[in-house]
Formats: C-alpha cells, structure tokens, sequence
C-alpha cells in the first residue's frame, strides 16, 4: 500500500521542492499542496491522505489550529509538524493539538522521508533536537510545593478560564482579542493574572497545568 500525502506549507518554492520529493520517493503517492490551513481544511476531508506535513506559520489561520480541527474530522489521519520553530511552547501546543510527529525544515530530505514512514506505522519522529527538549520538558527539578490556596484553576474567574482555554488550543494573543472581542492589551492583562493565579512563569506551564485538569 502506498502511503499517501498531502502538504500545507506557504512557501511555494518550499512546496514545490516537497511535492517533488514525496512523488518521487518509492511507497508514497503525493496527493495535494496547499499554501493555507484555511484552503487545506476545505479539500482535505475529501482527499483524506494518510500523512499530511503541516507548517506552523501559514497566513490566516496558523498551523497547530489547523491540526487540532483537521484531527476532529480526520481522526486517523496523522500530521507531522514541518517548521522553522524548535521551541518548547510552539512544540507542546503542536503536540497537544494532534500532531504526531515534529521535524525541523532543514532535515534531509531522505531522513524526512524516513520519518514520515515512521509516522505511518503508529511512531512519533522527531528531529533529535527537538526530541531531547521534549525529554527535557520532563525532566526540569519538582518545583516548590505551592502552598493549598494557589495554583487551583477553580481560582481563575470564568473569563480567564476562557483566555486559557484559546491559549491551549494554541491561538496566539491577537487572535484571542479578535475571538473574545476584547483589547490585545487586556488579554496580556488576562495573562498575567492567570500566571499570577496558577504560580506559573510561561504558556507552556499554564496549558499544562489546564490539560491536567
């Protein structure tokens, strides 16, 4: 059985070069490009590829939404991440959006290739350096234990618990002031109480501590 692929990537040099590659490598069938997560949404559900390569900075709607939506209407599908981004919070919110895999835009093609092989038979690759900050992640020393009044979600008020909420689905702060109808500067004030609340320094803790719940 051929493996077959589909790709979101804006970049049309980037993907053209990919298309080519993928059609050429023997055991796949390449079968759509898109250059947004918006046209690739419309078409996917009915092209249904095994594999889909996502970028994470599309124009629009970005990458990790697209995945955390394509994955409610293709469950089996699976979705590697292709990216320039190799940092902890862009990697967790991929992660938790569906993705199975996450590889970096300079890996060979020929390890690329490999890698998506993988994916196809239920593994999750990752470019060595990103697999080692995800090991990483899980390793950072206990914190302090936070005293019994702090750090509970149930102390966030219903709009913070809504800010959270779009924060773990990956939107960026732009975007949860355009989807709440609020200011972008209240949503940093959102924020920093919410960090303030559950005894966190980052994003990534904050959503980890929501996907905990």
């Amino acid at each position: 059985m051929l493996i077959s692929v589909s790709l979101v990537e804006d970049n049309d040099q980037l993907r053209g070069t990919l298309a080519k590659v993928i059609a050429r490598a023997e055991g796949f069938r390449f079968l759509s490009d898109y250059g947004s997560a918006e046209e690739a949404l419309a078409d996917l559900p009915k092209v249904k590829p095994d594999v889909v390569l996502m970028d994470i900075n599309l124009p629009g709607m970005n990458g990790v939404e697209c995945v955390r939506r394509l994955k409610t209407v293709l469950p089996q599908t699976q979705v590697m991440m292709l990216t320039v981004y190799e940092d902890t919070e862009n990697i967790f919110n991929a992660l938790a959006a569906g993705a199975s895999g996450y590889m970096l835009k300079r890996t060979p093609t020929k390890e690329l290739i490999k890698a998506i092989r993988e994916m196809n038979c239920g593994g999750s690759p990752m470019t060595t350096h990103i697999a080692r900050l995800v090991v990483q992640s899980f390793q950072k020393p206990a914190a302090p234990a936070a005293p019994a009044s702090g750090g509970d979600l149930s102390e966030l008020s219903e709009r913070e618990q809504q800010v959270l909420d779009l924060l773990a689905q990956g939107l960026i702060y732009k975007e949860i002031a355009e989807k709440l109808n609020i200011g972008y500067e209240t949503v940093h004030t959102y924020i920093r109480r919410i960090y303030e609340k559950l005894q966190v320094r980052t994003r990534t803790e904050a959503v980890a501590k929501f996907l905990q719940r």
